[in-house]
C-alpha cells in the first residue's frame, strides 16, 4: 500500500505539503495541489483514517451497542444507523453487550480509545456510564431525560394491543412484563395494564426476559400457571414466538381458544406458523432517525435532549381472530 510519503516522493514534494492537501487547511499553490492530487490517485493512496484520528482527535465512526445482536429487531436498526452514517461518510462499529453492564461499559472505553464521534445506545437505561463522556449519544429504543432520544410510540403499543384482545374476545388475559429495568418495556406494559383494568375481562401478570431462552421457560410456566388464558400480550416478538411454540405442543387451537399478539415486528413474526399478530415497531427508521439526531449533536444543530417518538401500527396476521369472527 502507497504512503503518504510515496505521494510526496511521487509530487515532488514534500509530506507536509501533503498533509496540507488532503486536510485542506493552509496555503498550497494550485499547480502543486493538481500534482498532488495526481499522484494520490496514480498511487490508488488511502490516508490512514486511524492515525489521522489519533492526530487530529477526531476521526469518522460512529459507536453503536445493541444488547442482543441475536434478536433480529437490533441488526434492522443497526442498518438504518449504517445506511445513514455510510452516505454521509462515516463507519460504524457495532459492539453486543449481550445486556451486560460491564460488556458495554468495555465497549464505550474501546470506543473512546479510537476517538468515535458519537455514540448510539440500544443497551442499557444505566445513564451513569454516559456521565463521564465528551461525545454526543443517542439513546435509540431507549428513554431517559438527560439524553436526547429516538423510540416508538411505547404507550400507544401496549394500550392497542390490550384493545385488540378485548375487543377479539379475549376474556382471561396474561400481561407478558418485560425487564422491570428498561422504560421502554415498563411503558408499554403500564399502558396495557391500564387498558385491562377498564375492562370487566380477568387478567394477570407474568415477568419475563425478552430472549428466546429464557421465554421458553416462561411459556411452560405461564401454560402450567394460568391454562385457561385465552389471550396473550407478549413482552416482544420473540417471547411471543416461544408462547406459540408451546401452546402448539399442548394442543392449543390458534386463534380460536389462543390469541397472541407480539411487540417489534421482527421477520421471524411472519415466518413462524401461524403468522403471528403484533405491534410494528419502524426499526430501521428508527434507526436512522437515531443517527439523523447523532450528526446533528455532533454539529451542535439541536437541544442534546430531544425526544423523538415514531408511530406504532398492529400488523394483523394469524394468531388473532379475525374483526366479527
Amino acid at each position: 500500500m502507497a504512503t503518504i510519503r510515496d505521494v510526496a516522493s511521487e509530487a515532488g514534494v514534500s509530506v507536509a505539503t501533503v498533509s496540507r492537501v488532503l486536510n485542506g487547511k493552509g496555503y498550497v499553490n494550485e499547480n502543486t495541489r493538481k500534482a498532488v492530487e495526481a499522484a494520490i490517485r496514480k498511487l490508488a493512496y488511502k490516508p490512514n483514517e486511524v492515525a489521522r484520528s489519533l492526530y487530529h482527535h477526531q476521526s469518522k465512526l460512529i459507536g453503536l451497542v445493541v444488547p442482543d445482536i441475536t434478536n433480529p429487531f437490533f441488526p434492522e436498526i443497526a442498518r438504518g444507523v449504517e445506511d445513514f452514517f455510510q452516505e454521509e461518510g462515516y463507519h460504524v462499529m457495532i459492539g453486543n453487550s449481550d445486556e451486560s453492564r460491564e460488556k458495554e461499559v468495555n465497549y464505550i472505553e474501546a470506543f473512546s480509545q479510537h476517538n468515535v464521534m458519537g455514540i448510539i445506545s440500544t443497551s442499557s437505561d444505566d445513564i451513569s456510564q454516559w456521565a463521564g463522556l465528551d461525545i454526543p449519544v443517542v439513546l435509540l429504543d431507549r428513554i431517559q431525560d438527560d439524553f436526547p432520544s429516538v423510540c416508538a410510540d411505547q404507550e400507544a403499543g401496549g394500550k392497542l394491543a390490550a384493545q385488540i384482545l378485548l375487543e377479539r374476545g379475549s376474556h382471561n388475559i396474561t400481561l407478558m412484563r418485560g425487564p422491570h429495568h428498561l422504560r421502554t418495556a415498563q411503558e408499554r406494559f403500564l399502558a396495557a395494564l391500564t387498558e385491562l383494568g377498564r375492562s370487566s375481562a380477568s387478567f394477570q401478570v407474568l415477568n419475563t426476559a425478552f430472549s428466546y431462552h429464557h421465554a421458553l421457560e416462561t411459556a411452560k410456566q405461564l401454560f402450567d400457571c394460568y391454562p385457561d388464558t385465552d389471550g396473550i400480550i407478549a413482552a416482544n416478538d420473540m417471547v411471543a414466538a416461544a408462547v406459540l411454540r408451546e401452546a402448539l405442543a399442548r394442543g392449543k387451537k390458534i386463534p380460536d381458544e389462543l390469541q397472541i399478539i407480539g411487540f417489534d415486528d421482527i421477520p421471524i413474526s411472519q415466518l413462524v406458523y401461524p403468522a403471528l399478530s403484533t405491534i410494528h415497531q419502524p426499526a430501521y427508521e428508527m434507526g436512522m432517525e437515531a443517527a439523523k439526531l447523532l450528526l446533528e449533536c455532533m454539529h451542535q444543530q439541536t437541544n442534546l435532549k430531544k425526544k423523538i417518538k415514531l408511530p406504532i401500527a398492529f400488523k394483523d396476521r394469524e394468531t388473532t381472530r379475525k374483526v366479527g369472527g
